[in-house]
C-alpha cells in the first residue's frame, strides 16, 4: 500500500516536472516569435526607408541632370541684360520638344519669321494675334534670364532659358508676372497679353533662340493645330556637312546668285528676293558704297 502510494507520488512529479518542461519551451518559442516578428517589423520599416531614400536620391540625381543638361553646359554666361549675343553654334544640336505648351491658345499668326520687305528688317520671330488680358504661358520648363521694357521695341518682354537648350522670348505684354532668376515650369502664366512698345495692336511677339541666334519658331511650333512639329526638332548649322544615308550633305540653304542688270541696284536686288541689304553686302563684301555693273554676279542667299 505504501508502495504504491510512493509510485503515484513520484508519478505526478514527473508529470509536474514535464509540464514545467512544457511550459518553459513554450514560453521560450513565442519570446523567440515576437523577437522574430519584431525584428521582421523592423527589418521593413529599414527596407521601405532605404527605398524612400533611394527614391529621394533618384528623384535628386534626375532633377540635377534635368537642371544641368544641356543647357547650363552649353552656354558661356548668365546675364539679365542683353536679348542677342554672338556665339559660335554646333554643327548640329537635337532639341528636346516633349512636354512642351503652347503660349497661348490664339492660333492666328499676324507675321511670320524672316526679312519684311515693307518695312526693310528681319523679323526674329513670329506675331501671333492675341487679346488685351490673354495669359500668357511659358513654352517648357527653364529659368527666367531677362524681364525688362523697351518703349521703341519689345514693350514689356520676358525671356527663359530652357533646360532643352533653348531660348524662348515673349514680348508686348500688357503686364511680366514673373522676375528675372524664377524657375518656372511648362504651363506657368508668365506675363499677360498687350500692345506695349513698338507694336501696332495687341499681339505676341514670340522668338525662339539658340545661343543667342534666332531660329524661326515655325519650325518647331505649329500654332494653327497648337501643337510642336515633333517629338524632337534637329538643328543643323547652315553650311555644315553631315552624312545622310551615305552621302555628305551641306546644310542650310544653298548659294544662289544674282546677274546684275542695267539700272538695278543693291536695294532692288534685295527686295526682290525678299532679303536684307547687309545681307548681299555681306557675302559679297561690299558696302554702302559699292557699285555694282551689270553682268555681275552677286550673291544673295
Amino acid at each position: 500500500m505504501v508502495a504504491k502510494r510512493a509510485k503515484s507520488i513520484n508519478n505526478h512529479k514527473v508529470k509536474k516536472f514535464f509540464q514545467y518542461i512544457f511550459l518553459f519551451v513554450f514560453c521560450s518559442l513565442v519570446s523567440v516569435g515576437a523577437k522574430a516578428q519584431a525584428l521582421l517589423a523592423e527589418e521593413v520599416t529599414i527596407q521601405r526607408q532605404m527605398e524612400e531614400v533611394k527614391t529621394i536620391a533618384l528623384r535628386n540625381m534626375l532633377l540635377n541632370e534635368v537642371n544641368t543638361v544641356p543647357s547650363a553646359d552649353m552656354y558661356p554666361e548668365w546675364v539679365n541684360t542683353r536679348v542677342h549675343f554672338k556665339h559660335a553654334l554646333p554643327d548640329s544640336f537635337r532639341i528636346d520638344l516633349r512636354g512642351f505648351v503652347m503660349p497661348t491658345t490664339n492660333t492666328q499668326i499676324t507675321d511670320k519669321f524672316g526679312y519684311r520687305p515693307r518695312r526693310r528688317r528681319v523679323h526674329n520671330g513670329l506675331d501671333i494675334k492675341v487679346n488685351r488680358g490673354d495669359t500668357i504661358y511659358a513654352a517648357f520648363d527653364g529659368k527666367v534670364r531677362i524681364t525688362a521694357y523697351q518703349r521703341k521695341g519689345y514693350g514689356h518682354y520676358v525671356v527663359v532659358r530652357h533646360h532643352n537648350g533653348i531660348e524662348t522670348l515673349y514680348a508686348h505684354l500688357s503686364k511680366k508676372l514673373v522676375g528675372a532668376n524664377d524657375n518656372v515650369k511648362a504651363g506657368d502664366p508668365i506675363g499677360i497679353g498687350g500692345n506695349t512698345g513698338r507694336s501696332s495692336g495687341p499681339h505676341l511677339h514670340f522668338e525662339t533662340l539658340l545661343l543667342g541666334s534666332c531660329l524661326d519658331p515655325a519650325l518647331l511650333f505649329d500654332f494653327k493645330n497648337q501643337d510642336v512639329t515633333g517629338d524632337f526638332y534637329l538643328y543643323r548649322r547652315p553650311g555644315s556637312k553631315y552624312i545622310e544615308n551615305g552621302v555628305v550633305k551641306i546644310a542650310g540653304p544653298e548659294k544662289k546668285y544674282h546677274k546684275v542688270k542695267s539700272g538695278e541696284t543693291i536695294g532692288k536686288i534685295a527686295r526682290k528676293y525678299n532679303v536684307e541689304e547687309g545681307i548681299i553686302f555681306k557675302l559679297n563684301k561690299l558696302n554702302s558704297r559699292s557699285i555694282i555693273r551689270p553682268g555681275q554676279m552677286l550673291r544673295y542667299q
